[in-house]
């Protein structure tokens, strides 16, 4: 079983982001960048495939900036086998995303692909779903137990009302959660020998993919800054500044 999992590189999560002056974007001057942790999550449970003897092959793939081989690296060092970075420097979407990746699958054939369930950057939660809609693949979305079975992928999923568990035909798509696994560290020499593993780089062009984007950013603000909380104390002092000075009630 060849399994194909889609990787980002996004803003490192302990990064307190800015957004530039003219509020075009987030603001990525030395900003340290990193692995989405949901794709850490995706890259985990099939490297736990391979090493069970279900998966044969790892194959990672990322849509960005050169930059991005970075996270591939990473990637590769957690214990994937190969890596495809589709150059591209544009701010895409995820329906642009979603095509690339589907022109990638064509050309892959993969049994089984793992996505995170979103990226802490945008958190559209729609790149997964997309792709699955243009291969026509069947989809098990918010994952928190993934077990496959012979030609099937049992998939515990993780739904407002508890735990819903569905049994996918593969070949199938699988967007993690974040209790699905725990992520290894990669130790330094698979880091080493990860620099050694094949990194293929492709173009939206030669994929034969458009990436016109019908979105546009208008403007990017920073949250509006909180007041400092006060106590309070008793009941009436409390209900008479939620009237009188919050109005609220």
């Amino acid at each position: 079983m060849k399994v194909l999992v889609a990787v980002k590189r996004v803003v490192d999560f302990n990064v307190k982001v800015r957004v530039k002056a003219d509020q075009s974007g987030i603001d990525l001057a030395n900003v340290k960048m990193a692995l989405n942790p949901f794709c850490e999550i995706a890259v985990e449970e099939a490297v736990r495939l391979k090493e069970q003897g279900i998966a044969t092959e790892v194959v990672v793939v990322s849509v960005g900036p050169v930059a991005a081989q970075e996270q591939l690296r990473t990637a590769l060092a957690l214990g994937a086998d190969r890596a495809i970075l589709i150059e591209s420097n544009d701010e895409l979407s995820s329906l642009p995303v979603a095509k690339l990746l589907k022109a990638v699958v064509d050309h892959e054939q993969p049994q089984l692909v793992i996505l995170g369930k979103q990226a802490i950057d945008s958190d559209n939660n729609q790149t997964g779903q997309m792709l699955a809609a243009l291969t026509g693949f069947a989809q098990g979305t918010f994952a928190s137990n993934v077990e496959i079975a012979g030609d099937q992928v049992i998939v515990a999923r993780e739904i407002d009302s508890g735990m819903q568990t569905v049994a996918l035909k593969l070949p199938a798509i699988v967007t993690t959660d974040l209790r699905l696994n725990e992520p290894r560290y990669a130790s330094l020499p698979n880091i080493m020998k990860a620099k050694k593993k094949p990194l293929e780089t492709l173009t939206p062009e030669a994929l034969g993919v458009s990436t016109v984007s019908t979105n546009q950013t208008v403007k990017v603000q920073a949250p509006a800054t909180r007041s400092a909380g006060i106590k309070v104390k008793s009941v009436a002092e409390l209900v008479e500044k939620l009237k009188n000075e919050a109005k609220v009630i």
